[in-house]
């Protein structure tokens, strides 16, 4: 550390925000160099004892009703009728953003998925196919298109029933990733990121736990494939109709004018179909018309002739007829990227970018919006209807019932990722509570999955039997889920998980970005990485590192509730380096990196560091002092470096 430099000592704790103090011995230093910038701290809550679970009050500081005028409430009711517009207003250009970002990974990523399914040796492998269902619904943002295409697949006689069934498994936990990102983007309130992050990730741990159960159960014993097949053979299923899309017909209007695109050029990728190779996914066309004409052509002789074809030679030429279909191009699409002549990358990436700037800023606007409007006794209501139970004995019921309230909503709009993205901020600002989030997460699961079912019954005849099966193998999946993570309390495993994962991740918010990464990336990855080194290195690679897994969440339960049973040894993960069992060190290098980051941003602009210290000297849990150096105390060591 610099002689005779002030010092500064990043708090860790508090609101999680880069805390910097100013060291008491230098205090009375009447000047310091006005060009060292600090960051903001906040101090720690005054109720501590209190728990972070519990909804917030959501009080109205403003003047009640009765003591308005006639002019005050005329404007009350404006203002309120307002912030409703706008409120609708931003939600649909969040959902309209949800589409477009979906319409941009699959740009970016949309073949690559393709040319996954392509690998039939791979698929064979219930885990690789299981990864391989995560990653594509991850690049494609849709577990909708992923199921279509593997549907596609199965119908075309590409890849077996019974190895489709771990890809729609898979298909269902990628699907999870869109409200996990939407939760990332409330991080900037500790609590509300608490909230809104376990909201989300409870859907995460639903999924992986299920699959935990279930996929080894479905490769021993194949009871989904043979259940499904039981039905799909008991009834006479007709052909029906397709199932109704709502969300396209209310989002069409505006996400047309920006891209569409062909998603059977992925399914043509993976079913091998040459042409759709080299074929770009933007639409170029949208109104097209097929003309099938009976042409003759020749053929190498008499034998190769079709034997309902007439067959005839003519100057020693074998001709015969044949139907001949070509596409006419009618009408252009309006959207904007029609004339651009930019790669599917290019213009994924520019979607990419754009869509998440709109989402973050919907996002922020709606949240502003509801703590405006949620308060007082709208709030009270509002809360008592989504999170009071039925009087006793009938409480029981109030789950299924917000199933199925999430079941028809997902109907409604056939997207999970909507419903779930959309209820995400309400359990942030304290609205909805985790225990009722959860439930309506599990309807919404069914909801899309019976969507699944009507789109399936409006196949062709010839393939309706294994595209109904698929269908129903991802409805009963989510069912025996539901069965084994939700009637009895004690089973809700996935709250309490939620709940662990928003407390690490509110005192450790990077945490987050590095769960999102770990969970939907690089954990996928490494197993294909291994599936496509054999099942050999497989199993090798992944057995010690399931058995090292079990021993240290069985030696962690032990230590929370029968400690006397463990060898003095295993009492404590105090024998390891601190890195590997805690995140302290971590979080201190992650600030340090984050806090120089930010700083030399603020060399480079005196106004960003004037204004900081003015909302600094605003906030009264702080006192400010300019510092040449930066010093990090943490346990008795002092950390320095040069600013």
């Amino acid at each position: 550390m610099y002689a005779g430099s002030p010092s500064v000592s990043i708090a860790s704790r508090g609101r999680n925000r880069v805390s910097l103090f100013a060291d008491a011995k230098y205090a009375a230093e009447p000047e310091l160099p006005s060009h060292s910038p600090v960051s903001l701290a906040e101090k720690e809550p005054a109720e501590e004892d209190q728990d972070p679970w519990d909804l917030p009050e959501l009080q109205d500081n403003g003047v009640k009703w009765s003591d308005l005028n006639t002019r005050g409430k005329v404007l009350r009711v404006l203002t309120s009728t307002l912030k409703t517009v706008l409120l609708l207003g931003f939600l649909y250009m969040f959902v309209c953003s949800l589409d477009v970002l979906s319409s941009s990974f699959q740009l970016v990523g949309g073949k690559a998925a393709g040319d996954i399914f392509k690998d039939n040796a791979v698929l064979s492998n219930p885990v690789a196919g299981l990864v391989i269902g995560v990653l594509v619904t991850v690049l494609v943002q849709s577990s909708s298109t992923s199921s279509s295409i593997v549907v596609s697949m199965v119908s075309s006689g590409l890849l077996e029933v019974r190895s489709a069934v771990p890809i729609i498994m898979g298909a269902n936990i990628g699907t999870s990733v869109t409200n996990t990102i939407v939760a990332v983007m409330q991080a900037g309130d500790r609590n509300e990121f608490r909230r809104a992050f376990a909201g989300a990730t409870v859907h995460d741990f639903f999924n992986w736990l299920s699959v935990l159960v279930l996929l080894p159960l479905e490769v021993a014993s194949g009871f989904l494939y043979k259940l499904t097949k039981l039905i799909i053979d008991s009834f006479q299923i007709q052909t029906g109709a397709d199932a109704p899309d709502l969300l396209k017909v209310i989002t069409e209007p505006l996400t047309k004018n920006i891209i569409e695109l062909d998603s059977s050029v992925i399914s043509g990728i993976a079913t091998g179909d040459p042409a759709a190779q080299n074929k770009s996914l933007i639409k170029i066309w949208c109104k097209t018309q097929k003309v099938t004409n009976l042409v003759n052509i020749t053929v190498p002789g008499i034998a190769n002739c079709t034997p309902d074809a007439l067959c005839w030679v003519e100057n020693n030429q074998t001709w015969t007829e044949q139907n001949q279909t070509e596409t006419f191009n009618l009408k252009k699409c309006t959207h904007i990227f029609v004339h651009a002549n930019l790669p599917d990358l290019a213009v994924g990436l520019i979607l990419l970018a754009l869509s998440l700037l709109a989402l973050c800023t919907c996002l922020i606007l709606i949240v502003k919006l509801l703590h405006s409007m949620l308060k007082g006794q709208v709030a009270v209501v509002i809360k008592k209807v989504l999170n009071t139970d039925f009087p006793f004995p009938f409480g029981w019921l109030t789950g299924y019932l917000a199933m199925i309230v999430g079941a028809g909503m997902t109907f409604i709009v056939q997207s999970s990722s909507v419903f779930t993205s959309a209820i995400t901020p309400l359990v942030g600002i304290g609205v909805i509570s985790i225990e009722r989030a959860y439930p309506l997460t599990l309807g919404s699961n069914i909801g899309t999955t019976t969507t699944a079912i009507l789109a399936a019954m409006a196949s062709p005849g010839e393939t309706l039997a294994n595209s109904l099966q698929i269908s129903l193998c991802h409805f009963v999946f989510n069912i025996c889920g539901i069965l084994l993570w939700y009637p009895i309390p004690i089973t809700r495993v996935p709250i309490r998980l939620a709940k662990a994962l928003g407390n690490r991740t509110a005192k450790y918010r990077w945490f987050a970005a590095l769960y999102l990464f770990l969970c939907f990336f690089l954990f996928p990855l490494l197993v294909l990485g291994l599936s496509i080194a054999g099942w050999q290195v497989l199993v090798g690679v992944g057995v010690p590192v399931v058995v090292l897994l079990v021993f240290v969440i069985v030696v962690n339960i032990m230590q929370s509730h029968c400690l006397r049973f463990l060898p003095s040894c295993l009492r404590s993960w105090d024998f390891l380096p601190k890195p590997l069992h805690s995140l302290k060190p971590w979080d201190r290098q992650v600030t340090l990196a984050m806090t120089f980051c930010r700083t030399r941003c603020c060399f480079c602009c005196k106004c960003c560091n004037d204004e900081e210290k003015d909302e600094m000297k605003e906030d009264k849990s702080l006192e400010v002092y300019d510092n040449p150096a930066l010093t990090i105390e943490d346990e008795g060591k002092v950390f320095a470096t040069s600013l």
